[in-house]
C-alpha cells in the first residue's frame, strides 16, 4: 500500500470522483492504487499500463457493474479469462464479503493476479489455472460469472451456463457486438438454460465512448453436453 504515493495527482483526483459515485471507502481507494501500480509493472499482462489511462479502462470500467443488484449481492464470483485480473480484482475490493475466483488458462497470468491481490491486501481472491470449459470444480457454484475481452457472446454464454447456479447471472463487458453476435448469443442461451441476453449501455468515463454490459441469467438446468470439450465453443459457436 505504501506505493500509492507514486501515482499522479490526476489519478488520485479521479479515484475521489469514483469514491463519491460508488460510495467507496478509503481502503477501496488504497487497494485500487495498488492494483494500478501492479498493472503498471513491466510484466503485467495488459497493454494498458499507464495509470492515467488505467484508472478509467481498468477501474472505472469494472465498477459500472455495481449498478446491478445481482453483482452487489453475489457471494461467489468467477471472472473468466481473467487475464490481468480485471474486473475481478476491482470487484473483490468493492465486494469484500464475496469470494472472487479468477480463472485463466495461462499460469503466468494466474501468478500475476495472485501477486496483485496480495499486494493490495485482497484476501477474498483465488486463482484457478484452467480453461473455463475444463473447470469442473466450478460447476453450479457461482452466483455471478464475469468476463471482459475474453470471447464472443455465444462462447461466454456456453461457458457461464455450467458454472452458474440457477438464478445466477452472467455479466460480459463489451465494446460492441460484432455482426450476428447477439443473435448467436440468444441461440446459445436457449440451448444452455440461460435467458436471452440483455444489453445495458454504460459510460464508465466522460468522453470514453459508450460500452455495454451484456447480461444473461441461468433460468433452467444446463444440459450435460455443455460445455463442449476444450476449444469447440470457439471453433463452432452455438448459433453460428
Amino acid at each position: 500500500m505504501e506505493r500509492s504515493g507514486e501515482l499522479p495527482a490526476r489519478v488520485n483526483k479521479r479515484l475521489v470522483e469514483l469514491q463519491a459515485e460508488y460510495g467507496l471507502s478509503e481502503e477501496n481507494l488504497d487497494q485500487f492504487r495498488s492494483i494500478l501500480l501492479s498493472l503498471a509493472g513491466e510484466h503485467a499482462p495488459t497493454a494498458v499500463t499507464d495509470a492515467l489511462e488505467g484508472i478509467n479502462v481498468h477501474i472505472a470500467d469494472s465498477l459500472t457493474a455495481l449498478g446491478l443488484e445481482d453483482v452487489k449481492n453475489a457471494k461467489t464470483i468467477a471472472d473468466l479469462g481473467s487475464g490481468c485480473g480485471i474486473p475481478g480484482l476491482v470487484l473483490a475490493s468493492a465486494l469484500p464479503e464475496s469470494r472472487v475466483i479468477a480463472v485463466d488458462a495461462q499460469k503466468r497470468r494466474c501468478e500475476f493476479i495472485s501477486n496483485a491481490a496480495e499486494a493490495a491486501g485482497l484476501k477474498n481472491v483465488e486463482t484457478v489455472w484452467s480453461r473455463a470449459e475444463e473447470w469442473d470444480a466450478g460447476h453450479g457454484i457461482c452466483d455471478l460469472v464475469t468476463a471482459r475481452a475474453m470471447a464472443s457472446l455465444p462462447v461466454l454464454v456456453e461457458y457461464s451456463s455450467s458454472l452458474l447456479r440457477e438464478g445466477g447471472l452472467m455479466v460480459a463487458w463489451k465494446g460492441k457486438l460484432e455482426g450476428d453476435e447477439k443473435a448467436q448469443g440468444a441461440v446459445a442461451a436457449e440451448l444452455t438454460g440461460m435467458s436471452e441476453p440483455e444489453v445495458i449501455q454504460v459510460e464508465p468515463w466522460r468522453g470514453g465512448g459508450r460500452r455495454k454490459l451484456v447480461l444473461s441469467r441461468k433460468i433452467a438446468p444446463t444440459p450435460d453436453r455443455f460445455p463442449r470439450r476444450a476449444g469447440i465453443a470457439v471453433k463452432r459457436p452455438l448459433g453460428s
